[in-house]
C-alpha cells in the first residue's frame, strides 16, 4: 500500500504502485443539499483506462458524489460542493472553467435510458456533436458508425438508423445513450446504475461494452449489484452514510476487506 500526497496535503490511500497514473482525483469533497451534509470529506483517485465501481446501500451518497464529477449540481439551486475535482491536474470547479466545456470531457450515462424521444437513432448519436457546430455529413456518418460500434450496437441498428430511437429495446436504448455520450469524445465516462432497469441479456451487453471501453476511457460506475461490480470493475469504493469507508482493488475489497463494515456489506449482511 502506498500514500500519494497532493499539493493541498490531502492524502489518497491506494494499493497501487506509485507510478499509477490517475486521470481524475477528488480532494476533500463535501456536498450539501441545503443543511443536509450528503457527502463528507471524500478524497479518491481514479486511474486512467480502468473501471471504478462505487457501491453501498441506497442513500449513502454514491450518485450525489458521481454527479459532482461533471458539475451536475450546478443546476440544483440548494446544492453546494466544496473541495476539488481534478482532471489531469486541472480543478474543474475553478471559476475560470466553463462548466459546459467541462461536461464535454466527462460524459454521463444515467440509470434509465433517456434517448431523445423525437429523434432518430442517427440524430441521437450526433446531437451533441451538432451543437458543437459539426455539420459535415461524411464526418457525422463516421462518428455514428464509430460510436455505435464502440457501444456494441452498430450491427443491430445499421439498417434502421432513421427509425425513432424509442422503437429500440431498453438495452439497445441504453447502449445508444452510451454511444451518444462517446460522440462528444469525453475523457471520463460516468455511469449511474446503467443496467439496473435491464434484463440479464441486456445487462450482459452493457457489461461487455464497459469492458471494451475501459481500454480507452476512465470509467466510474455506481451500482447496487455487487456481482456486477466484481465482474466489471478494477477498483471498488464502498460508501456508507456519505463517507468513503474503503477503497482498493476490487478483488481485495470483496475477498479481503480491511474494514468490518465493508465485510458485512459485501457478505450481504445489510444493504
Amino acid at each position: 500500500m502506498s500514500t500519494v500526497m497532493t499539493d493541498r496535503s490531502a492524502t489518497i490511500t491506494t494499493i497501487d504502485k506509485p507510478q499509477t497514473r490517475y486521470k481524475m482525483r477528488t480532494e476533500n469533497i463535501n456536498i450539501y443539499y441545503g443543511k443536509t451534509h450528503a457527502v463528507q470529506d471524500l478524497t479518491l483517485a481514479f486511474p486512467e483506462k480502468s473501471v471504478t465501481a462505487l457501491i453501498g446501500p441506497s442513500g449513502c451518497g454514491k450518485t450525489t458524489y458521481l454527479r459532482c464529477l461533471n458539475r451536475m449540481h450546478d443546476m440544483t439551486p440548494d446544492a453546494k460542493v466544496e473541495g476539488r475535482v481534478l482532471l489531469d491536474g486541472a480543478d474543474l470547479y475553478d471559476k475560470r472553467i466553463d462548466p459546459i466545456y467541462h461536461r464535454r470531457k466527462v460524459g454521463m450515462v444515467f440509470q434509465k435510458p433517456n434517448p431523445f424521444p423525437t429523434m432518430s437513432i442517427y440524430d441521437n448519436v450526433v446531437a451533441g456533436v451538432k451543437l458543437n457546430g459539426v455539420r459535415n455529413k461524411d464526418i457525422l456518418d463516421e462518428i455514428v458508425e464509430d460510436c455505435l460500434n464502440m457501444a456494441y450496437l452498430w450491427e443491430e441498428v445499421k439498417d434502421i438508423l432513421k427509425k425513432p430511437a424509442m422503437e429500440l429495446s431498453g438495452g439497445q436504448q441504453q447502449r445508444l445513450c452510451i454511444a451518444r455520450a462517446l460522440a462528444i469524445q469525453p475523457e471520463v465516462l460516468l455511469m449511474d446504475e446503467p443496467a439496473s432497469a435491464l434484463d440479464p441479456i441486456a445487462t450482459q451487453k452493457i457489461e461487455e461494452t464497459i469492458e471494451e471501453l475501459k481500454k480507452d476511457y476512465c470509467i466510474i460506475i455506481v451500482t447496487h449489484n455487487m456481482q456486477q461490480a466484481v465482474r466489471c470493475s478494477d477498483y471498488t469504493g464502498f460508501m456508507y452514510l456519505g463517507k468513503l469507508v474503503e477503497h482498493g482493488k476490487t478483488k481485495q475489497v470483496f475477498e479481503r476487506p480491511v474494514d468490518k463494515l465493508t465485510a458485512k456489506y459485501v457478505q450481504g449482511q445489510f444493504g
